[in-house]
Order: C-alpha cells, then structure tokens, then sequence
C-alpha cells in the first residue's frame, strides 16, 4: 500500500555515536522543525544499546512516525519495533555506507533528508528476516562480517567508506572460502564462495550489488560470489563499485521468498553492518512490513 500522506508530528531519535550524529543532531531537530515537522520528543542517544529501547518508547507513546538518525546498523536494530504498528519510519542517513537511504533514493546530505520527511510521501516496504530478527536493507556473510567485526571505530569514523577499503585488504589475508548450501525449499544448490549477500534493497557498504533487488518484491535476492579465490571478491567489487559491464560474471544470484542457508565452516552474519548471527539461518522477506517516508 502506498499513499501521498506523511504525519506533521514525530519523535527525533538520534545515534550520537554514529559517523556524524553527534555533530549533525542539534542541526537535524532545528531543520526538522523549520520544515514544518512538530517534533513531540528529541533524543540524543550516546549509548547504541539503548536506542531500541528509545524507540520502543516513542512508539508505545503514540508517536505517529519516527525519525531515527545513524547508520545502517542503527537503523536495522530499531525497525522490530515498527513492525505491526501504525507508526511511519523516518531516516536520516548518518553513517558510513547509508546502503539503506541509497536504496530508498533518500538524499545523503542532512537538508535532502529533512525535505524527504517534510514533504515526501509515504512507502510500504519489505524487510528482510535472519531467522526471527528483521533487518531493512542486507545481510552478508564470508570477508563482510569479519570486517565489520574487527574493524576499528575510529578509521571507519573518519575515513568512511575507504576506511573499509583498507581493512578489507587486512583482513583478507587470513581469510578462507567456505561451502556454501542454499535451500529453498524445491531445490538445493552446492558450491564454494567467498562471500554471500542476502539482499532486501539493491546496495550493501553503499555499493549497488544487484539491480534485481527491491524493498517492494516480496522477495529476496541471496548473490554469492562464487568460487575460492579471493582475487575473483576482489574483481567483483571492483567492477560493482564502478558499474562496469561484466560486474555480475563472478556471482550467481537466486530470488525467493525463503532459503535456508548453510556452510561449512560455519560463517558469522553481518546483518546491515552489525555481527549477529552465525550459520546455519533461515533468510526470509516480510512483505509490506513497514511504511518508510521517501521523496516524491
């Protein structure tokens, strides 16, 4: 379902502790509210543990819609609490990749994100599912996780995205091919990879990785990068990041509603950017999950 009206009160919820929440949050609620939005309670959150329960409190408290400003992570543990509610999701991309605000087409700079929610419209999306936990954009497993699992607050704070870069080629080093099993339910597929995203939006590490994935599908795309060698990961990235013409010729991509998916060693998951699971899961889309404030 989607429809023209957008609420004119909210909650403001920020993750200070994000690339730029903190510099950015006493900014974003003067915007908001210059823009028209009447912001019912405004909440710099300097601990990340305690932003589901914040948001939990702004929903239980009749908030029809709220803002949550961080990165992908920060956005993915607080949308459970939406689920089910009549309550509109507002994002204000703060982070280092944003896969999630690319995916929506919500402008990266702090006065585009505000007109979205000022002045858009509302979206009903899907969400993805690792097992029982929802997520908005992707999850991944193989390099990604260990990366995001190791790699040091301060260099992704203050070199973005190539701060990434540079940890990937650490972490590479040590880092091994698994085999990998996808189910989905009619048909089982075998094979050695590098890495496997499980994609509800089309970007991960604000990279586009697939153009068949979209947040009003009612599916998943799973894309495994297929093979042992970790010069064809490297390649794969490189031609997804700059878009050339054979950037899908190290992958295979598989589109369902649900998979069970395993590998041998077991493989932690990175879900939107946070470590939070570990092989074997089950990877499933939540149709029409939650609505989201996007531009016109």
């Amino acid at each position: 379902m989607e429809t023209n009206s957008l609420p004119r009160e909210a909650a403001l919820i920020v993750n200070v502790h994000s690339r730029k929440g903190e510099a950015l949050f006493a900014q974003a609620k003067e915007k908001l509210e210059k823009a028209g939005v009447r912001l019912t309670a405004a909440h710099a959150v300097r601990d990340p543990d305690q932003l589901q329960e914040t948001v939990r409190g702004a929903v239980e408290s009749g908030a029809p819609m709220v803002i949550v400003g961080g990165g992908d992570g920060s956005l993915s543990g607080t949308v459970d609490e939406l689920v089910g509610r009549n309550c509109v999701f507002g994002v204000l991309p703060l982070g280092t990749a944003n896969s999630f605000a690319r995916t929506l087409g919500i402008p990266l700079d702090l006065d585009g994100a505000v007109d979205a929610i000022a002045n858009g419209r509302r979206l009903r999306i899907d969400l993805g599912m690792i097992d029982h936990d929802y997520f908005v954009n992707a999850a991944s497993l193989g390099l990604s996780p260990m990366i995001g699992r190791t790699v040091p607050h301060k260099l992704k704070r203050y070199l973005g995205r190539i701060g990434y870069l540079i940890w990937a080629v650490k972490c590479s080093v040590g880092f091994r091919a698994f085999r990998l099993m996808i189910d989905d339910g009619t048909e089982e597929r075998r094979m050695w990879s590098t890495e496997v995203r499980i994609l509800n939006g089309s970007f991960h590490g604000g990279v586009e990785l697939s153009e068949h994935a979209d947040v009003q599908s009612g599916e998943l795309v799973i894309q495994a990068v297929v093979g042992r060698s970790h010069a064809r990961l490297a390649w794969d990235w490189y031609a997804k990041f700059f878009k050339l013409r054979d950037r899908d010729a190290q992958t295979r991509e598989f589109r369902g509603r649900s998979f069970r998916i395993e590998t041998r060693p077991r493989q932690r998951i990175s879900i939107d950017g946070e470590v939070l699971a570990k092989t074997p899961v089950t990877a499933a889309v939540a149709a029409g999950a939650i609505d989201v404030a996007v531009p016109v």
